[in-house]
């Protein structure tokens, strides 16, 4: 286990395609330290938002629906204090971005829940699961903080 984080002022989640598991994390943290922190996702690749996404992540009221996936190579922002990859192949790409930007990269491995084949119940129980493990690594990695700390 590892020791959380002093709040970092801009983090990146990246992930393939920018269309699950990165939109699902930003949000997230969004969530818990959008007034503190700046946060952008990004895929090696892109598709459009995963409908099983928005629905898991619509059950605990964070709307993903409106995200539009990009690129790294469309990063309106250079400047993040971490980035965190949650795929091989994201954290490939997260590497290199430390040749032009101070930054520290993390890799927390999530699985792929669009490679889960079966019923919809089946499907949207992968999707949960993967949303409630990136809820607790955030709020493990970045504790929120109250009036009382």
């Amino acid at each position: 286990m590892s020791l959380p984080h002093a709040l970092p002022s801009a983090v990146l989640f990246s992930c393939t395609m920018n269309s699950i598991r990165s939109p699902m994390a930003a949000a997230i943290m969004r969530h818990f330290h959008g007034r503190d922190v700046f946060v952008d996702s990004v895929g090696v690749r892109t598709k459009e938002v995963d409908g099983f996404a928005v629905a898991v992540m619509d059950e605990i009221g964070i709307d993903i629906s409106a995200h539009q996936p990009k690129t790294f190579d469309e990063l309106e922002d250079s400047f993040f204090d971490l980035v965190v990859s949650l795929s091989p192949e994201a954290q490939h790409k997260a590497v290199d971005l430390t040749r032009y930007m101070d930054c520290d990269v993390e890799f927390w491995h999530t699985f792929d829940p669009s490679v889960v084949d079966g019923s919809r119940d089946h499907r949207l129980e992968a999707y949960r699961k993967v949303r409630d493990e990136l809820m607790a690594k955030i709020k493990e990695q970045f504790p929120i903080r109250t009036a009382y700390d």
